[in-house]
Protein backbone atom coordinates (compact mmCIF):
# COMPACT_ATOMS: atom_id res chain seq x y z
CA UNK A 1 0.00 0.00 0.00
CA UNK A 2 1.56 3.36 -1.36
CA UNK A 3 2.63 5.78 1.90
CA UNK A 4 0.24 8.80 1.78
CA UNK A 5 2.10 12.27 0.72
CA UNK A 6 3.68 13.95 3.97
CA UNK A 7 1.59 17.31 4.76
CA UNK A 8 4.40 19.17 5.94
CA UNK A 9 6.77 18.42 2.86
CA UNK A 10 3.92 19.20 0.54
CA UNK A 11 3.70 22.44 2.67
CA UNK A 12 7.72 23.09 1.93
CA UNK A 13 7.50 22.30 -1.19
CA UNK A 14 4.52 24.60 -1.96
CA UNK A 15 6.70 27.45 -0.66
CA UNK A 16 9.38 27.10 -2.40
CA UNK A 17 7.36 26.89 -5.74
CA UNK A 18 5.31 29.99 -4.78
CA UNK A 19 9.18 31.84 -4.06
CA UNK A 20 10.43 30.37 -7.74
CA UNK A 21 6.97 31.89 -9.69
CA UNK A 22 7.09 34.91 -8.10
CA UNK A 23 10.86 35.35 -9.39
CA UNK A 24 10.59 33.17 -12.98
CA UNK A 25 6.99 33.84 -13.52
CA UNK A 26 4.53 31.21 -15.77
CA UNK A 27 5.52 31.71 -18.95
CA UNK A 28 7.96 29.06 -19.82
CA UNK A 29 7.40 27.28 -16.45
CA UNK A 30 9.03 23.15 -16.85
CA UNK A 31 8.86 20.55 -14.34
CA UNK A 32 12.29 19.25 -14.92
CA UNK A 33 13.53 22.70 -14.09
CA UNK A 34 11.86 23.91 -11.19
CA UNK A 35 12.48 20.60 -9.62
CA UNK A 36 16.27 20.86 -10.18
CA UNK A 37 15.81 24.00 -8.49
CA UNK A 38 13.97 22.81 -5.82
CA UNK A 39 16.29 20.11 -5.03
CA UNK A 40 13.62 17.23 -6.08
CA UNK A 41 12.49 15.45 -9.01
CA UNK A 42 10.22 16.13 -11.18
CA UNK A 43 8.38 12.69 -10.32
CA UNK A 44 8.17 13.98 -6.83
CA UNK A 45 6.25 16.90 -7.65
CA UNK A 46 3.65 14.63 -9.75
CA UNK A 47 3.55 12.30 -6.49
CA UNK A 48 2.22 15.24 -4.37
CA UNK A 49 0.39 17.65 -7.06
CA UNK A 50 -0.88 15.65 -9.98
CA UNK A 51 -0.43 18.75 -12.31
CA UNK A 52 2.11 21.31 -12.94
CA UNK A 53 -0.99 23.59 -12.94
CA UNK A 54 -2.55 22.23 -9.89
CA UNK A 55 0.88 22.49 -8.11
CA UNK A 56 0.84 26.19 -9.16
CA UNK A 57 -2.94 27.14 -8.41
CA UNK A 58 -1.86 25.48 -5.03
CA UNK A 59 1.01 27.59 -4.55
CA UNK A 60 -0.73 30.61 -4.98
CA UNK A 61 -3.25 30.14 -3.06
CA UNK A 62 -0.79 30.14 0.13
CA UNK A 63 -0.69 33.77 0.07
CA UNK A 64 -3.51 35.31 2.20
CA UNK A 65 -2.81 38.94 1.03
CA UNK A 66 -2.52 38.10 -2.22
CA UNK A 67 -3.42 41.14 -4.67
CA UNK A 68 -6.23 39.39 -6.31
CA UNK A 69 -7.81 40.87 -3.59
CA UNK A 70 -11.51 39.09 -3.07
CA UNK A 71 -14.51 42.01 -2.69
CA UNK A 72 -16.43 40.07 -0.03
CA UNK A 73 -13.54 39.25 2.14
CA UNK A 74 -12.29 43.31 1.95
CA UNK A 75 -16.34 44.63 2.36
CA UNK A 76 -16.57 42.57 5.95
CA UNK A 77 -13.07 44.28 6.85
CA UNK A 78 -13.67 47.53 5.68
CA UNK A 79 -17.04 47.93 6.46
CA UNK A 80 -19.88 48.70 3.84
CA UNK A 81 -20.31 51.99 2.98
CA UNK A 82 -23.40 53.87 3.40
CA UNK A 83 -23.11 56.98 1.55
CA UNK A 84 -20.65 58.42 -1.35
CA UNK A 85 -17.87 59.52 1.17
CA UNK A 86 -18.16 56.30 2.25
CA UNK A 87 -17.73 54.80 -0.91
CA UNK A 88 -15.03 56.82 -2.22
CA UNK A 89 -12.89 56.31 1.49
CA UNK A 90 -13.51 52.49 0.96
CA UNK A 91 -12.11 52.23 -2.48
CA UNK A 92 -9.33 54.75 -1.09
CA UNK A 93 -8.37 52.08 1.38
CA UNK A 94 -8.69 49.25 -0.91
CA UNK A 95 -6.13 51.28 -3.49
CA UNK A 96 -3.51 51.01 -0.52
CA UNK A 97 -4.10 47.63 -0.02
CA UNK A 98 -3.06 47.30 -3.48
CA UNK A 99 -0.14 49.35 -3.43
CA UNK A 100 1.49 48.16 -1.04
CA UNK A 101 5.06 47.07 -1.66
CA UNK A 102 5.01 43.41 -0.87
CA UNK A 103 1.63 43.40 -3.36
CA UNK A 104 3.43 45.17 -5.85
CA UNK A 105 6.21 42.53 -6.56
CA UNK A 106 3.31 40.08 -6.93
CA UNK A 107 1.34 42.04 -9.54
CA UNK A 108 3.07 40.61 -12.57
CA UNK A 109 2.57 37.25 -11.33
CA UNK A 110 -1.33 37.74 -10.99
CA UNK A 111 -1.73 38.98 -13.79
CA UNK A 112 0.40 36.36 -15.76
CA UNK A 113 -1.80 33.67 -13.79
CA UNK A 114 -4.94 36.12 -13.97
CA UNK A 115 -4.20 36.09 -18.60
CA UNK A 116 -2.97 32.15 -18.18
CA UNK A 117 -6.73 32.13 -17.11
CA UNK A 118 -8.84 33.37 -19.79
CA UNK A 119 -6.44 31.39 -22.27
CA UNK A 120 -6.63 28.09 -20.22
CA UNK A 121 -9.77 28.34 -18.06
CA UNK A 122 -9.77 24.39 -17.40
CA UNK A 123 -6.33 24.91 -16.20
CA UNK A 124 -6.16 27.74 -13.57
CA UNK A 125 -9.91 28.93 -13.52
CA UNK A 126 -11.45 31.74 -14.80
CA UNK A 127 -9.86 33.97 -11.92
CA UNK A 128 -10.47 37.49 -14.19
CA UNK A 129 -13.89 37.01 -14.98
CA UNK A 130 -14.52 36.05 -11.57
CA UNK A 131 -12.11 39.04 -9.59
CA UNK A 132 -13.90 41.46 -12.50
CA UNK A 133 -17.14 40.41 -11.66
CA UNK A 134 -16.54 39.71 -8.20
CA UNK A 135 -15.53 43.56 -7.82
CA UNK A 136 -18.47 44.89 -10.04
CA UNK A 137 -21.03 42.87 -7.96
CA UNK A 138 -20.32 44.29 -4.78
CA UNK A 139 -19.71 47.48 -5.91
CA UNK A 140 -23.57 47.44 -7.78
CA UNK A 141 -24.75 46.29 -4.61
CA UNK A 142 -23.58 49.04 -2.52
CA UNK A 143 -24.93 51.79 -4.99
CA UNK A 144 -28.28 50.04 -5.05
CA UNK A 145 -27.72 50.48 -1.40
CA UNK A 146 -27.12 54.18 -2.23
CA UNK A 147 -31.23 54.24 -3.68
CA UNK A 148 -29.29 54.12 -7.49
CA UNK A 149 -31.82 51.91 -9.64
CA UNK A 150 -30.05 48.70 -11.21
CA UNK A 151 -28.90 49.30 -13.91
CA UNK A 152 -26.67 52.91 -13.05
CA UNK A 153 -25.70 51.38 -10.46
CA UNK A 154 -24.18 48.44 -12.44
CA UNK A 155 -23.16 51.21 -14.98
CA UNK A 156 -20.70 53.28 -12.28
CA UNK A 157 -19.80 49.93 -10.67
CA UNK A 158 -18.38 48.93 -13.87
CA UNK A 159 -16.71 52.34 -14.88
CA UNK A 160 -15.06 52.27 -11.17
CA UNK A 161 -13.62 49.01 -11.08
CA UNK A 162 -12.69 49.12 -15.01
CA UNK A 163 -10.81 51.85 -14.44
CA UNK A 164 -9.37 51.57 -11.20
CA UNK A 165 -7.91 48.21 -12.75
CA UNK A 166 -6.27 49.84 -15.74
CA UNK A 167 -4.51 52.19 -12.94
CA UNK A 168 -3.09 49.31 -11.07
CA UNK A 169 -1.90 47.82 -14.64
CA UNK A 170 -0.07 50.62 -16.21
CA UNK A 171 2.49 51.61 -13.54
CA UNK A 172 3.91 47.94 -14.34
CA UNK A 173 5.13 48.87 -17.58
CA UNK A 174 7.00 52.22 -16.25
CA UNK A 175 7.02 52.19 -12.38
CA UNK A 176 5.08 55.57 -12.21
CA UNK A 177 2.85 55.04 -9.21
CA UNK A 178 2.93 58.14 -8.30
CA UNK A 179 1.02 59.01 -11.55
CA UNK A 180 -1.62 56.01 -10.53
CA UNK A 181 -2.12 57.82 -7.46
CA UNK A 182 -2.76 60.96 -8.71
CA UNK A 183 -4.82 59.57 -11.49
CA UNK A 184 -6.72 57.25 -9.05
CA UNK A 185 -7.82 60.12 -7.18
CA UNK A 186 -9.04 62.15 -10.29
CA UNK A 187 -10.83 59.43 -11.19
CA UNK A 188 -12.59 59.44 -7.59
CA UNK A 189 -13.26 63.29 -7.99
CA UNK A 190 -14.91 62.85 -11.26
CA UNK A 191 -17.35 60.07 -10.16
CA UNK A 192 -18.10 60.62 -6.32
CA UNK A 193 -20.63 63.37 -7.59
CA UNK A 194 -22.10 61.23 -9.90
CA UNK A 195 -23.01 58.84 -6.67
CA UNK A 196 -25.73 61.57 -5.38
CA UNK A 197 -29.01 60.25 -6.15
CA UNK A 198 -30.69 63.17 -4.63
Amino acid sequence: MPRPPDPAKRRDLLDQVRQYVIRNGLADLSLRPLARALGTSDRMLLYYFGTKERLVADALALDENRPLLRAPDLLDTLGRPEDPAGVRRFMEQVWRLFNTPDRRALLPLSLEVMAASLLHPDRYGPLMHDMITGWTRLLTSVFRDLGMAEARAHTEATLLVDSAFGLVLAPLADGDWNRAETAFQSLLDRLEPGWQTT
